[in-house]
C-alpha cells in the first residue's frame, strides 16, 4: 500500500524558516515525478490547492510557482524515498496545510501544478506565519 507521509510543519514569525519532509512507501522505483501543493483555509471549501514546486525522478529539474519562487527550494533522495521543501523568509501568506503529491507514470510536464496530474497525497502537515 502507497502512503505518503509529511512532517515538518510547525509556526513560525514571518521571516523564518521551516523544512517540510515527505517519505513515501509502498513503491519499488522513484516516483517520476512529485510536488508540493497548499491549501489554505480560504480554497478549503472549494478544494483548492495550489501548485508549489515539483521535481522529476533524476532530481534536476525544478519548477516553482512565482509565488514561492526564490524562497522555497524542492529536493528530494530517492534512495531514502523522501522529497522536502525548504521554506525561507516566510510570510504570512504562505499560512496552509501543506501536501506532498507523486506522480505514478508521468514525469513532470507544463501541467505539474494542477491536481490531477498526480495519483498519492498525503495527509498534510500544517504551517503557520505569524506577523
Amino acid at each position: 500500500q502507497v502512503q505518503l507521509v509529511e512532517s515538518g510543519g510547525g509556526s513560525v514569525e514571518a521571516g523564518g524558516s521551516l523544512r517540510l519532509s515527505c517519505v513515501s512507501s509502498g513503491h519499488t522505483d522513484p516516483w517520476p515525478c512529485m510536488a508540493w501543493f497548499r491549501q489554505s483555509l480560504e480554497n478549503e471549501r472549494e478544494g483548492i490547492s495550489e501548485g508549489l514546486a515539483a521535481l522529476d525522478a533524476d532530481g534536476v529539474g525544478t519548477l516553482y510557482a512565482a509565488s514561492v519562487k526564490g524562497r522555497f527550494t524542492i529536493s528530494r533522495d530517492n534512495a531514502k524515498n523522501t522529497l522536502s521543501l525548504q521554506m525561507n523568509s516566510l510570510k504570512p501568506e504562505d499560512t496552509a496545510m501543506y501536501y506532498c503529491a507523486a506522480a505514478r507514470y508521468a514525469y513532470c510536464s507544463g501541467s505539474w501544478w494542477i491536481q490531477d496530474e498526480y495519483n498519492y497525497w498525503g495527509q498534510g502537515t500544517q504551517v503557520t506565519v505569524s506577523s
